[in-house]
């Protein structure tokens, strides 16, 4: 190698680093340089006369320790050492350099190569195989939990590939219907499994029912287990690719159900110990059973059939009025405690559940009638010594005299039933009247007396 001017050196050493430090025997910042044609690093001309444990991490600085004690060996002139520089503790970035120690005072120049980029790569790369991880897990999960949902169910369920119309996949349910096993059926041709279906026909006729607004199964039969079925398809698209659900169901057992409840309301109704009525939306009896035959002592269906629920109720049309307001509005009543007419003019007491039945293109009314006379008996003041009602007035004997007692206590009972009536008919003060058989200026005067007017009444 020729001699080189200590100038030139210097520039060549700068242009062939990113960075380049020498550093004195007492680790000391003695000369710095920085590559002109790079930039990034920014002013760094107050490194110098800097320690070097000042401008590195602490682990950075232990490894510089001990390269430096391998570099001042006879046999070493130079060695590598990465370190990760920190300015002001602000920002940190990673150096590659090749130490080499100059002089004969044990000066150490350093050359280093920036590896901020290939850091970022590094990281760039972690981040995409975390997330290749991650996405991994999760695709492992999906599929356990379609696998566990697809056997599961106990819909029959097939998925079919438009591009060949071959079988993809089935639950257990669907290859019992189809009458093989399911690793004979995967990889079938749908067409095949059914008969008098050709795979064209069948894919296009099954396409242009899923994409129908209104979706209707397909009646086909099983060409292994020759069962009748019905399919009902439905299109979608994954990852690209076009798919085909088809639901399965089989048209006995889809028969047999409806059937069983069927027969079992039937039986219910006939043999049940409630009575139970059907009305129009004017009240008027459709049918009933023979428990509610019972309850009004007729001897025949024709004796109830096209009358009024009225004529069988103690208050007459004011019960069914209330009946038949609250139940259509609130779709639903639970308890309305009455009296049941018979057809000799006996009573009994009764406690009614009502239904509104709307869907249907003629709405109307189902009655649950049930003979409730055993708990009116309990109800009767003989049965309950102990009702707050009965001590209260017990307590008024000794303090005021009979005549007072009995007023008050009259007072109070006659309240209690007009908050009531009132209640029952929801304000409706004409049907309140009638089912207290008052008039209507009678019921205004005692809801004066009782402050049970609003200021906008009177």
């Amino acid at each position: 190698m020729p001699l080189i001017d200590p100038e030139l050196l210097s520039e060549i050493v700068a242009t062939a680093s990113d960075i380049s430090l020498l550093i004195t025997p007492e680790g000391r910042i003695s000369g710095l340089t920085v590559n002109p044609h790079y930039r990034s690093f920014g002013h760094l001309g107050h490194w110098v006369g800097k320690h070097f444990s000042e401008i590195v991490t602490k682990e950075s600085y232990e490894k510089y320790q001990r390269r430096v004690k391998e570099l001042r060996k006879p046999d070493v002139t130079s060695l590598p050492l990465e370190v990760n520089h920190m300015d002001e503790s602000i920002w940190e970035f990673p150096i590659r350099y090749a130490m080499h120690s100059v002089g004969v005072d044990d000066t150490v120049l350093m050359l280093g190569r920036d590896l901020r980029a290939i850091a970022e790569m590094q990281q760039q790369l972690v981040m995409a195989q975390i997330a290749l991880e991650r996405d991994y897990e999760t695709q492992r999960e999906m599929d356990t939990r379609y696998r566990v949902l697809m056997e599961a169910t106990r819909d029959a369920v097939v998925l079919v590939a438009m591009n060949n119309g071959r079988i993809a996949d089935l639950n257990a349910s669907a290859a019992v219907m189809l009458g093989g096993s399911r690793q004979d059926l995967i990889g079938a041709a749908i067409a095949q499994e059914f008969e008098g279906r050709r795979r064209g026909e069948f894919l296009e006729s099954l396409s242009n029912i899923a994409s129908a607004d209104a979706v209707s199964p397909v009646e086909l039969v099983a060409r292994r287990s020759q069962r009748r079925l019905r399919v009902i398809p439905k299109l979608f698209r994954a990852a690209g690719e076009r798919l085909m659900l088809c639901r399965i169901e089989s048209q006995d057992q889809e028969a047999a159900a409806p059937r069983e409840t069927s027969d079992n309301l039937q039986r219910l109704y006939q043999e049940g110990v409630d009575g139970i009525v059907f009305l129009d939306e004017d009240g008027i009896v459709v049918a009933a059973n023979d428990s509610f035959l019972k309850l009004t002592d007729s001897t025949h269906l024709s004796n109830v059939r096209g009358r009024t629920m009225a004529d069988f109720l103690a208050r007459g049309t004011v019960d069914l009025r209330v009946l038949m307001d609250n139940t259509k509005r609130s779709r639903q009543l639970r308890i309305y405690a009455t009296k049941i007419l018979s057809e000799f003019n006996g009573q009994v007491a009764v406690e009614i559940s009502a239904t509104y039945i709307n869907d249907r293109p003629r709405p109307g009314y189902g009655l649950v009638i049930r003979d409730a006379s055993r708990t009116e008996m309990l109800r009767r003041p003989g049965f309950s010594g102990g009702d707050e009602g009965m001590r209260s007035v017990m307590e008024l004997v000794g303090s005021s005299t009979l005549k007072d007692i009995v007023s008050e206590t009259t007072d109070v009972v006659e309240k209690m039933c007009i908050q009531t009536a009132v209640d029952l008919t929801r304000n409706n003060r004409v049907a309140a009247a009638e089912m207290l058989g008052l008039s209507r200026q009678s019921l205004y005067v005692k809801l004066r007396k009782f402050g049970l007017l609003s200021k906008d009444d009177e």
